[in-house]
């Protein structure tokens, strides 16, 4: 609970309808957390901010239409003309330099969706308090860039490493979705996150580089 049985005003900033009212749902279940707004983009973002003065601001910096860097202008922007505010970002993008550089721009955390809901709220609770709000994955992305260790295979999950493999043996996203129990689209997000991380475009591009690099 907020001090003084004050709320917490949080902003929510997704171009999906549905994650946001999602995200509202779970948060207003909380006696002391309270959704005051929401928007779909960074020009709304800013305007409901103004009006508002939210104490936390719960960002996707990858918002339909709106490239990374923007994204990360976007959570700049916030933090520094709105100093009293507090952004996390909500990303399902587990990539280094998104993670680092959401911290040079200001951001208190950074947390992937597919967080425990007791974890979230946690977190936000934490950043709140004062303090920040990086669960293990995000962390390690932090811990390497201060210890210099290079990311292991680029970072990709042990899931993305199956993916990867069954890519490799030239397997279609529907057979890979048969192979591991997981639907198509769950197949695509992994290829995109594991395409990402790899800086290819392409399934091609995708298997020549995890060759070099020891993942197959």
């Amino acid at each position: 609970m907020s001090g003084g049985g004050a709320s917490i005003r949080l902003v929510l900033v997704d171009d999906h309808t549905v994650i946001r009212h999602g995200l509202r749902a779970i948060l207003e279940r909380e006696p002391d957390l309270e959704v005051v707004g929401e928007s779909a983009d960074a020009a709304g973002t800013v305007a409901l901010l103004e009006r508002t003065v939210p104490d936390i601001v719960l960002l996707d910096i990858r918002l339909h239409g709106v490239q990374d860097d923007e994204g990360l202008w976007l959570c700049r922007q916030l933090t520094t003309s709105f100093p009293t505010v507090k952004v996390i970002v909500l990303s399902s993008f587990l990539e280094d330099r998104l993670v680092l550089q959401a911290i040079q721009h200001g951001a208190k955390g950074y947390v992937l969706k597919d967080v425990d809901v007791v974890e979230l709220v946690r977190d936000v609770r934490a950043v709140y308090a004062g303090g920040t709000a990086f669960e293990s994955r995000s962390a390690d992305v932090m811990l390497r860039s201060l210890t210099g260790a290079p990311a292991d295979g680029h970072g990709l999950t042990e899931r993305e490493r199956e993916v990867t493999w069954l890519v490799a043996q030239g397997l279609s996203n529907r057979v890979i979705g048969e192979q591991l129990f997981i639907s198509q689209s769950t197949v695509k997000f992994h290829l995109n996150n594991i395409m990402v991380k790899l800086g290819v475009s392409r399934r091609a591009g995708l298997v020549y580089v995890a060759g070099k690099q020891g993942l197959l």
